[in-house]
């Protein structure tokens, strides 16, 4: 869970509508705030609603039976989650749970389908961010396949600072260890030896950034390689 920031963020990737595209799409939506661990979608479940987060951020999580969640994507304000509308898809293709509280825009599907259908600028930037996406996960892929912990969970912490706005998070070993696919031990170690390096604090569950350029430097290629394409 983060802590709430006082300002607003409006989404990025409906920043760059036009001016009346922007208001068409904002005036259908509502503004709701996001809280931590709601679970959004579920693979292969119909979506009801589409999401642009302002300060929330939301985590893409897949898995096996009998094994716990793997996050394999996160979005922030500089996308969405239900862009797979855009390819006439509207159903969900992996688990969808808020991990960084805040606010987000909500509309209905059937509302997109037909803003999609009257914005040809909407089409092309939700078909570009779907791409980008595509890149994002496929990074990450590598990523837990072929980098240690420590390096990881620099590469996370800094993708959740970028979209939360604020530099304190509380998030539990269990939910990291989850997310990183690791055991909880591992994340003690990373985050204790991120700490030594006074690159965060980190106390029972409460997560500070520090220093953002020494995790930057302590993050894996991975974080600047998602960050280009985003």
């Amino acid at each position: 869970m983060l802590a709430k920031t006082p300002r607003q963020v409006e989404n990025r990737l409906l920043q760059g509508l036009s001016k009346k595209g922007y208001n068409s799409i904002v005036d259908q939506c509502e503004r709701v705030d996001l809280a931590f661990g709601t679970v959004l979608c579920q693979p292969g479940q119909p979506l009801l609603h589409v999401y642009f987060p302002g300060t929330a951020f939301i985590s893409l999580m897949t898995g096996l039976r009998g094994r716990p969640p793997l996050e394999i994507g996160l979005i922030g304000y500089e996308g969405m989650l239900g862009a797979t509308l855009a390819l006439g898809i509207d159903t969900a293709p992996m688990h969808a749970i808020v991990h960084g509280a805040g606010s987000s825009l909500r509309m209905s599907c059937a509302q997109l389908q037909v803003a999609l259908r009257d914005n040809p600028l909407l089409l092309h930037r939700l078909n570009k961010y779907l791409y980008e996406l595509l890149k994002q996960l496929a990074q990450s892929v590598a990523c837990i396949h072929f980098h240690e912990i420590e390096p990881r969970l620099a590469r996370w912490l800094l993708m959740a600072h970028d979209r939360a706005h604020a530099n304190h998070f509380y998030l539990t070993h269990a939910l990291l260890a989850n997310m990183l696919g690791v055991r909880r031990s591992g994340v003690t170690l990373a985050a204790g030896a991120l700490q030594q390096r006074n690159l965060i604090r980190y106390t029972r569950g409460d997560i500070t950034i520090l220093d953002r350029k020494g995790l930057e430097a302590a993050s894996c290629e991975c974080y600047r390689a998602i960050n280009t394409e985003t």
